[in-house]
């Protein structure tokens, strides 16, 4: 894994470069100087003061269960499991992404659980992880999906139910952990606290064949994340705990 995240931090590097002219020796002199351009190129998803740009998915506006405390973006669990809530239900972004950097801040309430979706498609009657893959959020000590699936693929930062999470590495619930995904044509990298931790290839025939064996066997939608244009919706899960969301922002990488 360690060396595919080497090279995609090569091209992602390289892409930095040309937007400050290709010259590497004035790297510092100009890009560094020019702090607002760098941030220019992320777009600030949620800026812990409204729900501009969201809305639940399969609905216009945001449910009532999601909420904004302490400048984050909190699920108001109901305790009665996904989307359990009376006015509850998953959220998303109302923007599809291609390939992209997505970087978020992350806790949980005890024993909490939810996820962030990626390359979701927005399907009349059909659950958002019918057609997402997910980044796993969970309370690894208390959640009892820790122990459940194989090798840990159930644990925080996994590809929720397919690929674990190594090395395992996030905080207690009650602690902020930092979180990333990164797809780029088709690879994709989780990062958690710092380390790089899941890496998997969209639409491969390793992926097809991870997929038919596993509980989304027979999902096409999920197969075929991304849909024809390989782009999708972000978002966020209502499981039923208390969980927040800060700090979040993606870099469009085309």
């Amino acid at each position: 894994m360690k060396k595919s995240v080497y090279f995609l931090t090569v091209i992602l590097t390289s892409m930095s470069l040309m937007a400050c002219g290709g010259n590497a020796s004035k790297k510092h002199a100009d890009c560094d100087h020019n702090d607002s351009k760098a941030d220019d190129e992320w777009i600030v998803m949620f800026d812990g003061t409204g729900f501009d740009g969201w809305r639940g998915y399969g609905r216009t506006d945001v449910p009532a269960a999601w909420t904004i405390e302490d400048g984050a973006l909190k699920i108001n669990g109901s305790g009665q499991g996904e989307s359990g809530a009376k006015d509850g239900g998953d959220i998303i972004f109302d923007k599809k992404f291609k390939n992209f950097e997505l970087t978020f801040e992350w806790k949980v309430s005890k024993g909490g659980n939810s996820g962030v979706f990626y390359l979701a498609q927005e399907i009349e009657g059909e659950k958002i992880w019918k057609s997402s893959p997910e980044y796993q959020i969970l309370d690894n000590v208390n959640h009892l999906d820790a122990r459940l699936g194989k090798d840990g693929n159930r644990q925080s930062a996994s590809l929720y139910d397919l690929i674990p999470a190594k090395p395992q590495n996030s905080k207690p619930f009650g602690e902020w952990n930092t979180g990333s995904v990164i797809v780029y044509k088709g690879t994709v990298i989780h990062m958690q606290n710092g380390e790089p931790v899941v890496e998997y290839h969209l639409w491969t025939d390793d992926w097809k064949k991870m997929v038919e064996n596993s509980k989304f066997k027979g999902w096409e939608n999920f197969i075929n994340a991304g849909g024809e244009n390989q782009e999708g919706y972000i978002g966020f899960q209502d499981h039923g705990d208390d969980v927040w969301f800060r700090n979040i922002k993606v870099k469009i990488l085309e």
